[in-house]
C-alpha cells in the first residue's frame, strides 16, 4: 500500500478523494493555490456543498491524516485533480494542468505514480510525461497514468468508491501499478487500457449524455411549438421498452458536459458532426429560455403598465447542489439583468453571490410578478406555483 499520497487541487474532485483517501488510512497532504481553501480544510471545514463531504474532511483532519497546504511535498503517489476549462472559442485551456506538473517536480523520487483525474484532451498525459522531461525528470523511473473521475455531484463520496474506474498508462507497467493502488479503495472494476483510450473513454461518456439531453431538449422546444405539454409526451414516449428519452432544461451546465464535447470537436474537427451539433442545440437552449422570460416580461409591462419582477428560481447547474461552473440558470440570470430585467436571484444552496443579492425563495414568489423555474431544486418541488415559465419540470406532477 502506497502510503502518502499529495492531490494537487482541492476542489470539487480533488478535496473528496483526498478526504477519502485519508479516511482510508493514507497520509494525504492536499494542496491548492487559495490560502482561504486551505486554511478552511486545516480547520476541519469545507468551501464546497457536497452530502457527506464535511463528516469525512472533518475525520480526517482531525485523525492527522490530512492536511492542506499551498505548496506540494514528497509523497508515493501524485494525483492532479485541477480545472481543465476552455480559451474562448472553445479551445482547452490545460494550464492549470501542466502549472501542477511543474509544481510537482521538485519533489519527485524514483518510483513515484502521477496521475491526471483531470478531465482533459486526448495525449494530455503525454503532455504531463513531456513536461516532466522538460523540466529535468527522468520519467523511465516514474509512473505515469490518467483516471478519469466518474462522478455524480451531489453523490461524490459514494460513487468515489463504488463506480468503476479506467485506468491508462503511458507504459503498460505505469497501468497496472496505478490500478493497483485504485484497487485499494475502490470497489467498483478497476479497468485497464492506454493511457489515450482512457482520456477519451470520459469525454466520450459526456459526449454521450450531451447527445441525449440535446434530444430533449430539441423536443421541449418542438412542443412549445406544437402547443404539446412536453413532459407528458416524454412519459407516454418512455413507455416504449426501447425508448429513455431524457428530461429537457434550460440548457447543461457543469465542468463535465458542457465541456468535454468541445475537446473532441477541437480535435476532431468536421469529424465529430453530431457532437458539435449537440452542444450547439444544448447552447441554443439556453438563449431561446432567455428569449421566452423575455417575451413574458415584455408582455406582463404592455399589460400593466410597468416592469415586471422576474424571480429566476435557481442558479447552480443542476438541483440540490451549490456548484455554479458552467451553469446555464445562472447564464440566463447574469443575461436578464444586463438586459434591463428585474430580476429575483433564488439559490438556496449559497449564502452570498458576488452579482447578485440573493433572495429567499418564499421572499422571492411573495414579490414576483413572474416565476421562471431554471433548476429542481427540492425546495422549489412542494411549492404551489403557476407558471409557464417551468424549464425543468418542478410543476410536472402539480
Amino acid at each position: 500500500m502506497k502510503k502518502k499520497i499529495c492531490v494537487i487541487g482541492l476542489g470539487y474532485i480533488g478535496l473528496p478523494t483526498s478526504a477519502l483517501l485519508a479516511n482510508r488510512g493514507y497520509d494525504v497532504h492536499g494542496v491548492d493555490v487559495v490560502q482561504s481553501t486551505v486554511d478552511t480544510i486545516n480547520q476541519g471545514r469545507i468551501h464546497i456543498v457536497e452530502p457527506e463531504l464535511d463528516t469525512f474532511v472533518h475525520a480526517a483532519v482531525n485523525s492527522g491524516k490530512l492536511k492542506a497546504d499551498t505548496k506540494p511535498a514528497e509523497a508515493d503517489v501524485f494525483v492532479i485533480a485541477v480545472p481543465t476549462p476552455f480559451h474562448e472559442g472553445f479551445v482547452p485551456n490545460i494550464d492549470y494542468v501542466v502549472l501542477a506538473t511543474k509544481a510537482i517536480t521538485p519533489y519527485l523520487r524514483d518510483g513515484n505514480i502521477v496521475i491526471l483525474e483531470s478531465t482533459s484532451p486526448v495525449g494530455t498525459t503525454d503532455l504531463v510525461e513531456q513536461t516532466l522531461k522538460d523540466n529535468g525528470i527522468d520519467t523511465s523511473k516514474l509512473f505515469i497514468a490518467h483516471c478519469p473521475e466518474r462522478v455524480l455531484p451531489g453523490h461524490i463520496m459514494r460513487e468515489l468508491v463504488e463506480n468503476d474506474r479506467i485506468v491508462g498508462g503511458t507504459t503498460d507497467e505505469a497501468t497496472r501499478l496505478t490500478a493497483e493502488f485504485y484497487r485499494e479503495f475502490v470497489e467498483g472494476e478497476v479497468l485497464e487500457t492506454d493511457a489515450k483510450t482512457a482520456e477519451m473513454a470520459k469525454l466520450t461518456e459526456n459526449s454521450f449524455r450531451d447527445t441525449n439531453i440535446a434530444f430533449a431538449n430539441e423536443l421541449s422546444m418542438l412542443c412549445d411549438k406544437f402547443g404539446i405539454n412536453v413532459w407528458e409526451l416524454i412519459r407516454l414516449a418512455n413507455r416504449h421498452p426501447r425508448v429513455n428519452i431524457l428530461s429537457p432544461g434550460a440548457g447543461v451546465g457543469g465542468h463535465c458536459i458542457a465541456v468535454d464535447p468541445w475537446f473532441i470537436v477541437h480535435a476532431g474537427g468536421e469529424t465529430a458532426k453530431m457532437i458539435r451539433t449537440a452542444r450547439e442545440v444544448n447552447n441554443y437552449k439556453t438563449e431561446w429560455t432567455i428569449e421566452k422570460i423575455k417575451n413574458a416580461s415584455l408582455k406582463f409591462e404592455n399589460e400593466n403598465g410597468r416592469k415586471a419582477k422576474v424571480a429566476c428560481m435557481g442558479l447552480a447547474f443542476k438541483p440540490d447542489i451549490d456548484d455554479l461552473r458552467e451553469s446555464p440558470a445562472l447564464y440566463i440570470t447574469r443575461r436578464l439583468k444586463t438586459d434591463g430585467i428585474d430580476i429575483l436571484a433564488v439559490e438556496p444552496n449559497i449564502e452570498t453571490h458576488k452579482e447578485f443579492e440573493l433572495v429567499n425563495y418564499k421572499e422571492a414568489l411573495a414579490q414576483a410578478d413572474i416565476v421562471t423555474f431554471l433548476v429542481a431544486h427540492k425546495e422549489f418541488k412542494a411549492l404551489d406555483v403557476k407558471t409557464d415559465l417551468d424549464f425543468c419540470g418542478i410543476l410536472l406532477n402539480k
